[in-house]
């Protein structure tokens, strides 16, 4: 008896291991798109509610008792309004945080108008934030030195979600009140025309999400400050 190779399967066979192929495939895929427009539905409307709460944000006409003011750094149009609130006397002394190292008191005081001896007298600036982490962390440092336990947070609306969560993950036993600088308002649908404002919105949740994320996890960050990063000795203040 000759020896031969084996027959090949049936045809039938191999149809139907394609055909459970192509179903498995099939199914995986969709599983894949379901996933994919669920997590997009859910990102928007993250989206929009972070837009509603931004968009409910106001400044309060009467601060009320506070024992000092900080101002994160990002426009003038922020410091402007801080200077203005610590000279109709709430709080006892502001905070710049995030000034960059070439920039002296005396510029600050010719770029907003204000008198050279307001910053003398009343005005601490922070040369040491790198981010909003380096913020909550320079302010925490602040805080604690002057043994202060309510502070007025001024900065722009997009920014006060994220600024007052990582305020508040560096100080837990102090309470921060929001006093946000307004460019546009969110009520109306203007900013979902206008390029740069939907940009920005956009790149601001992406941040806030993430920093929500990390605390929830625990995990670790950088200090943000400038000296932790360059392994310099922490810039000081100057008025010159």
């Amino acid at each position: 008896m000759s020896v031969g190779t084996e027959p090949a399967a049936p045809a039938p066979v191999k149809a139907d291991a394609i055909h459970r192929l192509r179903r498995v495939g099939h199914h995986g895929l969709r599983i894949v798109t379901i996933t994919t427009i669920i997590a997009i539905a859910l990102t928007a409307m993250g989206f929009f509610r972070f837009t509603d709460k931004i968009a409910e944000l106001k400044a309060i006409e009467t601060p009320g008792d506070v024992d000092a003011i900080v101002v994160l750094t990002g426009g003038y149009q922020r410091i402007d309004q801080a200077l203005a609130l610590l000279e109709s006397g709430v709080g006892e002394r502001l905070l710049i945080s995030g000034v960059n190292p070439s920039t002296t008191g005396t510029a600050l005081s010719r770029a907003t108008g204000t008198k050279l001896a307001t910053f003398t007298c009343c005005v601490d600036i922070g040369y040491e934030a790198l981010d909003t982490i380096g913020n909550a962390n320079e302010t925490a440092g602040w805080i604690r030195e002057r043994d202060y336990t309510r502070i007025l947070v001024v900065t722009n609306n997009y920014h006060m979600p994220r600024s007052l969560m990582e305020l508040s993950q560096a100080s837990p036993d102090v309470t921060f009140i929001a006093y946000p600088v307004t460019h546009a308002d969110l009520k109306t649908d203007a900013w979902l025309t206008d390029p740069l404002a939907l940009r920005t919105l956009i790149v601001e949740y992406a941040k806030y999400s993430l920093a929500r994320l990390r605390n929830w996890s625990g995990a670790k960050t950088a200090s943000g400050l400038r000296a932790d990063v360059d392994g310099n000795p922490p810039v000081a203040a100057s008025l010159q």
